[in-house]
Order: C-alpha cells, then structure tokens, then sequence
C-alpha cells in the first residue's frame, strides 16, 4: 500500500525515476502498476469529493455545491476551480518529491489522473473546455535554480492529453517575490502585488494550471490581471488544494 512510501530508499528513489520503471508503483514498488500507481494505491489517495463549488475549499459537509466563508465575503475573480485531490499524504509527498527533488515518476500519476477526470468535471459542472491553459509563471532566477517550472509541465501534459493549447508566454512575472510559504493570504496578496504582467491576446476562455491552491492569493492576483487582459471566464486547474 501506499503507505510505503515514507520507507522507501536512496535505491527505490532512483529505481522508479527511472524512464524504463513507468509501469513500478511509486508507492509500494509494485511492478503491476499503470502510470505509476498501482489499483491499491491509487485508492489511497485523498479525493476531494465535498468542497466549494468555486475555489474547490475542502470542506467538512457532503456536496460541491457549497461556497466557503471566503468566496462567499470575498468573491474572487475566477469562475470556478478543477482540482480533483486534497494537499494530503500521500499526494502532499508525491508533488513535494516531484517539485523540490525533480523526480517526475510522482507526478505522472497525478498528471494522468487530472487529464482522466477533467472532461467529465466539466461537462457535471456545465463549464466549457477552454481555449488556452496559461500555467502559473515563474521568475526567471528562480526556474534556473530548479530546473524547471513544474505548472508548465502539469499544463504541457494534460493539453497533450486533452488537445487543449499551452500559452507559455502569455503573463509572466515582472518581480522577484519573497517566498510565499508559510504567508497568509493577505501577506500573500501583498507579496503579489504588480508581480504579473500580461505580454500577450488573452483570450476569451483560460484555465489557470498550477501544482497547489493553497490560500488561493496566487490564482486570485494572476486572475484578476487576466480578467482585466480580457479574458470573459478564468479556470483554476490545479492538481492538489489543502484543506482550510
């Protein structure tokens, strides 16, 4: 089972990193595995059934037609959110291994699953595919130091998946921000403040991608600069949201 993963080894980490290890479980090794889960473990991972039907808030009560306290005093400028999992082990450590330490095998799982569920998410929730998925934009300085910017890859991947283009270049961030862990949403939204600027036609239906909503400040910020760029309707996609 899944809970394995925290004993996994140096030795397990590199075996399923590797490319020629995609059908090993990232979990428990199980070599009957399909895009790197296998049936066990991916019931283990903490679907985000009842939640705010706007930002997708994990909520305590049955139902995806609720709005939270936040939405509900604070309307933000995006119309509804796709996020199918909670920020919780094993996902939590499944994105941080794949953001933090560059080993891929832990989202591809997710990535897969996300491009599974989106299509029929839409269509329950009467929203239309959009024209565009714009992932959540990096500092030039701070993608160097990773590597990579994980929201491109999530975006790149499922609009493979789901022939949805990938705008890459249409907002980019203009400033270096102090690191928004550990923020509030209001320290985070004065973090954020100026920090996006659109280069580029918006058009008239996007999709935010990033990794994880966690206070929402981010999608809220680039929406709003989105909105204000023209875009008529903004999406949230995003893999994981944590809990309130």
């Amino acid at each position: 089972m899944i809970k394995r993963l925290r004993l996994l080894s140096t030795l397990n980490k590199i075996k399923v990193n590797r490319e020629d290890k995609r059908n090993t479980c990232v979990g428990c090794l199980s070599t009957n595995a399909t895009n790197g889960l296998c049936g066990p473990c991916r019931a283990d991972l903490p679907v985000n059934h009842w939640h705010c039907r706007c930002c997708a808030l994990p909520m305590a009560y049955p139902g995806d037609k609720h709005l939270c306290g936040d939405c509900l005093t604070s309307p933000p400028p995006f119309d509804c959110s796709f996020i199918p999992w909670r920020y919780q082990y094993p996902v939590d450590s499944m994105i941080s291994r794949y953001k933090y330490k560059g080993q891929r095998k832990f989202a591809r799982p997710l990535v897969t699953g996300f491009a599974d569920f989106i299509g029929p998410a839409l269509e329950a929730y009467g929203a239309e595919k959009p024209d565009i998925l714009i992932p959540s934009p990096m500092y030039p300085s701070r993608r160097r130091k990773r590597g990579f910017n994980q929201a491109r890859d999530i975006a790149e991947s499922i609009g493979q998946a789901i022939d949805v283009p990938v705008g890459i270049s249409i907002v980019r961030r203009v400033h270096k921000v102090q690191a928004q862990r550990g923020l509030n949403r209001e320290s985070r939204l004065a973090n954020l403040r100026g920090v996006f600027k659109v280069c580029s036609r918006v058009p008239e239906r996007v999709a935010i991608v990033d990794d994880v909503v966690t206070t929402g400040a981010t999608v809220r910020v680039l929406a709003s600069v989105l909105r204000e760029a023209g875009a008529q309707e903004v999406q949230i996609w995003a893999l994981a949201r944590t809990p309130g």
